[in-house]
C-alpha cells in the first residue's frame, strides 16, 4: 500500500510524541533535558536522510537547511520555517512539537516539487527547532529565536539557572547541543527573507467558529513581574502568632491580587496569573522565610497592563503593611504588541481560498517564536483548531484531519515565499515600516 505525504507525517508526528510520553496522554521534554536531546536526534536524523545540512547555534537553536536554489547555493537567501520542540512540565503533545514536524514534512514536499521541476525556488528552506520557546525550565520564555533576532543577549542568556542552580550553558553542554553562531548549517540573521509558523491555537475561537484555520495578525501586549515576598524564618510550633513573618502568608495576598486585577476591567480584556512559587525553605515546621512568584500580565491594550501594574504595585505596600513583610517587584520580558505584514495574512487566505477551508483574522494572546522572528523578516503566523481550547496540559488535543489540514496549508504558503512572494515586505523593525 502507497504511503501519501499526510500518513507519513502522523507517524512521524504520533512517534515522536511517544518521547517523554506522559501516562495521560502528554509529554515532559523541558529543554535540555535527556527527553529533549532524543527528540533533537530524531530532527537530526531526518534530516540526515534527505541530505540536508544541519547546525546548532550559540543558544542551542537547532537549523536543517534544505537545498533549493541550483547553482547559487551561496547567494540564495533562505525562507525559515519551524516551532518549538521542548514542552511544559507535563505538558500536552501538539504545543511546538506540530510546528516543528509540519514544517519538516512540508519542507520534505516542498523539496520533492522542486526536484520534479514543478516548482522554481529563488530561495533555499531552513527548518529551526527553537531553544527553550516554553521557558518551563530557564525564564524567560521565547528565548532562543529571541537570541537569534537580537532581542535578548546570548551570554546573558547562557547564565540563565534553573530551580536547581543548572545553567543555560552547562544543561545544552550536557546534551551536546551547543553549538555557535558562525558553525556550518547555521543561516546569518540577515538572510533569512521570511519565515513561517503553524501552531496549535491554544484557544476556542476555531473551534467555536468550526474553521480550521487561522492567520494571525498581530500578538497582544505582555508583561512579566518577578515578586520576591521577604519575611523571616522560624519555628511552626514555638513562635507565637504576633511574632510571625510568614513570606507564604503574604505570598497568598499577591496570588489573589492577580485574580482581583483581571475584575477591575472590562471582560476579557485582561488576564493574568501566577505562574510559578518556589517557597523557602518549604519544611513542614518552619514558617517559611522567602516566596519567590513569576506573575503574567496581557492585554491588546497595553495601557491596561501599564494601569493594572501600577494598581499591584500600590497594593503590595498595603500587604506590606498589613503583613510586615517586604515585597519586591521587578520587571521584566516586557513584549510589545506585534502586528504581522499584512501581506503574510492575505498570502493565506489565498492558499485557504484555493484549498476551500475556511479561514479567519485572528490575534494571539500567547507568545510565539514568530513575535521574535517577526522583528527581523516577514512573518507568517498560521493556527488550527485546539480542543476545549485547553493547552500547556496533557488532555491537549488537536484532530489529525486539522493536522493534515494545517500541513497542506503551510506547504502552500512555504511554496510561494520561496518564489519570493514576500520579498522586500515590510515588517516591525523594517527600515520600510
Amino acid at each position: 500500500m502507497t504511503t501519501t505525504p499526510e500518513d507519513a507525517f502522523l507517524r512521524d508526528f504520533h512517534e515522536v510524541a511517544k518521547i517523554g510520553a506522559t501516562e495521560s496522554g502528554g509529554v515532559e521534554r523541558q529543554s535540555a533535558t535527556p527527553e529533549d536531546k532524543q527528540t533533537r536526534d530524531w530532527f537530526v536524523r531526518f534530516a540526515k536522510e534527505r541530505g540536508w545540512e544541519t547546525g546548532v547555534d550559540g543558544i542551542g537553536n537547532l537549523f536543517a537547511r534544505v537545498p533549493l536554489v541550483s547553482g547559487r547555493e551561496e547567494q540564495a537567501g533562505v525562507i525559515m520555517t519551524g516551532s518549538h520542540l521542548d514542552s511544559q512540565p507535563k505538558g500536552g503533545r501538539f504545543d511546538g512539537a506540530y510546528g516543528v514536524l509540519a514544517s519538516l514534512h512540508a519542507a520534505a514536499q516542498v523539496e520533492q516539487r522542486v526536484r520534479d521541476g514543478e516548482l522554481t525556488a529563488d530561495h533555499d528552506l531552513v527548518v529551526v527547532d527553537w531553544f527553550n520557546e516554553e521557558g518551563g525550565r530557564f525564564p524567560p520564555s521565547i528565548m532562543g529565536s529571541s537570541v537569534y533576532a537580537g532581542l535578548m543577549d546570548r551570554q546573558k542568556m547562557l547564565e540563565v539557572t534553573d530551580l536547581a542552580g543548572v545553567s543555560v550553558r552547562e544543561a545544552l553542554t550536557s546534551i551536546d547541543y551547543l553549538g555557535s553562531d558562525d558553525a556550518p548549517g547555521v543561516p546569518p540573521v540577515d538572510s533569512v527573507k521570511g519565515y513561517a509558523e503553524i501552531h496549535i491555537e491554544q484557544g476556542r475561537i476555531l473551534e467555536r467558529d468550526g474553521l480550521p484555520l487561522g492567520a494571525v495578525d498581530s500578538s497582544w501586549y505582555t508583561q512579566k513581574l518577578d515578586i520576591e515576598v521577604l519575611g523571616e524564618q522560624s519555628h511552626t510550633g514555638a513562635t507565637a502568632m504576633a511574632d510571625r513573618h510568614d513570606a507564604l502568608v503574604g505570598a497568598a495576598h499577591v496570588i489573589l491580587l492577580f485574580q482581583e486585577i483581571c475584575e477591575r476591567f472590562p471582560e476579557e480584556t485582561l488576564v493574568s496569573s501566577v505562574g510559578q512559587v518556589t517557597v523557602e525553605p518549604n519544611s513542614p515546621i518552619v514558617v517559611n522565610s522567602r516566596v519567590h512568584l513569576v506573575a503574567d500580565l496581557r492585554a491588546n491594550d497595553p495601557q491596561i497592563v501599564k494601569d493594572a501594574r501600577d494598581w499591584l504595585l500600590a497594593e503590595f505596600t498595603k500587604v506590606e503593611e498589613k503583613t510586615d513583610l517586604r515585597i519586591v517587584a521587578e520587571d521584566f520580558d516586557i513584549r510589545p504588541n506585534r502586528y504581522y505584514p499584512i501581506e503574510g495574512v492575505e498570502l493565506q487566505e489565498k492558499v485557504a481560498a484555493d484549498m476551500g477551508a475556511g479561514i479567519v483574522r485572528m490575534q494571539t494572546m500567547a507568545g510565539h517564536d514568530s513575535v521574535a522572528m517577526n522583528t527581523v523578516t516577514p512573518s507568517v503566523m498560521m493556527f488550527i483548531p485546539s480542543a476545549d481550547g485547553v493547552s500547556h496540559c496533557e488532555r491537549e488535543f488537536t484532530s489529525d484531519e486539522d493536522m493534515v489540514t494545517g500541513l497542506t496549508s503551510l506547504v502552500g504558503v512555504l511554496e510561494r515565499m520561496v518564489q519570493g512572494e514576500l520579498d522586500g515586505v515590510a515588517y516591525p523593525g523594517s527600515p520600510a515600516a
